[in-house]
This record gives structure tokens, C-alpha cells and sequence, in this order.
């Protein structure tokens, strides 16, 4: 179904994170329609700017947004806005994350500090989100305690692990945002 029941109720969730984390392939596995997507072929010149380091076989980047939709029932749709990862994109961002509910956050163990950017956007914006630990083949695990102190996560902030091709592990990252913004005092919702 692509026209929307005009009775459901559309909030905007934010899906971001560094570039190559796996943003443009989360919002494909959870949408219901078949996702809008600017990516482009990433080309020598490209590569100048974009840092590579630690993403490997990438060919292809978000110039733009990702759109994706998920129905919550007859009369609530998730609008999934993915942001382009690399920081010559970022004029963007106040566009795209205007009016967001919330943000999941993906990240990647093999490069954690590539977050930090991010995060920091986000919550300039502030905008309360979720951290998704995107699972890549060689990614190392850590403990948790480990892993909020390195991301500098306030202890009400959720962190939890998902493999963005997988729809039960997206969802439950999903699903960890939603908990975690329904948990908010209602004076900080307004």
C-alpha cells in the first residue's frame, strides 16, 4: 500500500551515523515501501575527501537522505530519514533531522570513534536517540560498561546490538528508541 491511510499518524525518526555504518541498508530492511534512496557510485575524486579507513567494498554513498516507511498499526507510520554519513554533507542535516521525534544512531566497533560526530550533531539538534551497534563480520565485541564509557553515553541512553540486514535485530533497535522516548517525562516530550 503507498498512499497512506489519511488517519495514521507519521513521526519522524531520524537514522544516522558515520559514514559506511550501514544507514541506507537498515531503512531497506524496515521499510514497508520500497525505500527512496540517493546513492551514487563513489568515485577517485570522492575518495580525496571521504575518509575509507575501515570501510571496505563500499562502491556506493548517500548524497542526499534515505526515506523509508514502517507502519505501526492502522494509525501510526514511523517516516525513516536516514542522513548521509560524510561531513561534506552535513549542511544538510538541519533539514533533514527538523521535527524528528527521535534518532537511532548506528555504529561500528571497528571504529568508534567515527560516533563522536555525529552524536555531537544530534544532540546539538536535541534530539534524544538510541546507539545501535551495527554488526559487521569483524567486528570486535566489548563489554558493555566498555563501550557506553567509550561513546560517553548517558546511562538512560540505550545501546544495543543489530545486524541492519536483519529485520528482528532492526526492529528490536527500533523498538529501543521508541521505549526509550516513551520513557521521557512528559514536560521534555512538548
Amino acid at each position: 500500500m503507498y498512499l497512506r491511510n489519511p488517519d495514521q499518524r507519521l513521526v519522524k525518526v531520524i537514522v544516522s551515523g558515520p559514514f559506511g555504518v550501514g544507514k541506507t541498508t537498515i531503512i531497506r530492511t524496515l521499510s514497508e515501501i520500497p525505500p527512496l534512496q540517493t546513492e551514487e557510485m563513489m568515485t577517485a575524486t570522492g575518495a580525496i575527501v571521504d575518509h575509507l579507513d575501515g570501510v571496505r567494498d563500499k562502491t556506493t554513498t548517500t548524497v542526499g537522505l534515505d526515506y523509508g516507511r514502517m507502519s505501526l498499526g492502522d494509525d501510526l507510520a514511523l517516516c525513516l530519514f536516514g542522513t548521509p554519513g560524510q561531513q561534506r554533507f552535513h549542511a544538510l542535516w538541519k533539514d533533514i533531522t527538523r521535527g524528528a521525534l527521535g534518532a537511532l544512531i548506528l555504529a561500528d566497533t571497528r571504529r568508534i570513534a567515527d560516533s563522536f560526530e555525529v552524536m555531537g550533531l544530534i544532540e546539538e539538534q536535541g534530539i534524544r536517540y538510541a546507539v545501535a551497534l551495527n554488526v559487521f563480520p569483524d567486528s570486535p565485541a566489548y563489554p558493555e560498561a566498555d563501550l557506553r564509557q567509550a561513546l560517553d553515553l548517558a546511562p538512560e541512553t540505550p545501546l544495543i546490538t543489530c545486524d541492519a540486514r536483519d529485520r528482528d535485530t532492526s526492529l528490536a533497535a527500533l523498538l529501543a528508541l521508541a521505549e526509550h522516548l516513551l520513557a521521557l517525562p512528559a514536560l521534555e516530550q512538548s
